[in-house]
């Protein structure tokens, strides 16, 4: 008897788990936040009830209650190379109360942060990892991306430091190459010209490890679309919403045709607006078109014929 009864619960929790309900064997199983129960929406069965509760055991009803009740410390992060884990001793020589220590504490503090710097990182894997995500934070600062962007380049760092993609390489270039990838994964528009004006190697070696370790990791990126740069090339030259918006439109009708394949997509959105400009009637040198582009003018001249041509509009002289 006690068997039978055993089975027929075990067999009420596997439909459960499936979404049906043991009665009625709809899948009207609804669930209430509020009573913490799991309910059939048709013939009102509860069929779980008292789940057990990880939030915090106290309630905060603005930011600064948050902020004061908390308990808990910095959430885990990619862009360090122990996650955020390890205790950092503060650089000001006061205690808990903000006073001042004497002068034997300042002592006894300065060797303690010289030994927490040192067991922080305790082979040349945890040192080069360090390095490595210390020049990923300087780039992303320099060239102003969001911080989702330092956590993918950092995760893309770790991958490639996990495979021994790094042997043979430099750090610096690896490094460079996971935030540029991470960048056109984000779907931020900074440009390979870009990246290398803040990195610490040349372009070419920056691009030959963005190939390497991309096929390594299996990373399929889509092209670069021209478009994603108009908005801030627009925005640097102080021009009107009409050249954005005509720049745009020549993007679009151009990248249709595929006129865009093969080129610069800086070079590319440069001449857009360019042209953009020449159709609005609003005057923009070529060259600060083509500095803001970190392109050359004789780029920007022939994307921009090329492109008044393909949606047959004469070229201006």
């Amino acid at each position: 008897m006690t068997q039978s009864i055993i089975d027929q619960t075990r067999t009420e929790v596997q439909e459960a788990d499936q979404g049906l309900c043991p009665d009625c064997e709809t899948e009207t199983i609804i669930h209430d936040p509020d009573r913490g129960e799991r309910v059939c929406g048709e013939c009102g069965l509860v069929l779980t009830e008292d789940p057990i509760d990880y939030g915090p055991e106290w309630r905060a009803f603005n930011a600064q209650e948050h902020d004061e009740l908390s308990r808990v410390g910095a959430p885990l992060t990619q862009s360090m190379h122990d996650r955020g884990l390890t205790t950092t001793i503060d650089w000001r020589n006061k205690d808990a109360n903000g006073h001042s220590m004497s002068a034997d504490k300042h002592g006894q503090l300065h060797r303690l942060r010289v030994w927490q710097e040192r067991i922080r990182t305790k082979n040349a894997g945890e040192r080069n990892l360090k390095y490595a995500l210390s020049e990923i934070d300087r780039m992303v600062s320099a060239l102003g991306v969001p911080k989702p962007v330092k956590e993918t380049a950092s995760v893309i760092y770790r991958q490639a430091l996990e495979q021994d993609l790094i042997r043979g390489r430099s750090i610096e270039g690896v490094a460079t190459s996971a935030l540029y990838t991470a960048c056109r994964k984000e779907g931020i528009p900074r440009s390979l010209e870009e990246v290398t004006s803040v990195s610490r190697v040349d372009q070419r070696e920056i691009g030959r490890t963005y190939r390497y370790i991309a096929d390594e990791l299996d990373i399929n990126l889509e092209p670069t679309n021209p478009r994603q740069f108009v908005p801030r090339f627009c925005s640097e030259l102080d021009v009107s919403k009409a050249v954005e918006t005509k720049a745009v439109d020549i993007i679009e009708q151009t990248t249709e045709q595929g006129l865009h394949s093969g080129k610069s997509p800086t070079g590319f959105a440069a001449a857009a607006i360019y042209a953009a400009g020449l159709l609005c009637d609003e005057t923009i040198p070529q060259r600060a078109v083509a500095d803001t582009a970190q392109t050359t003018v004789v780029t920007v001249r022939n994307r921009y014929r090329e492109q008044l041509d393909a949606i047959d509009q004469a070229p201006v002289t």
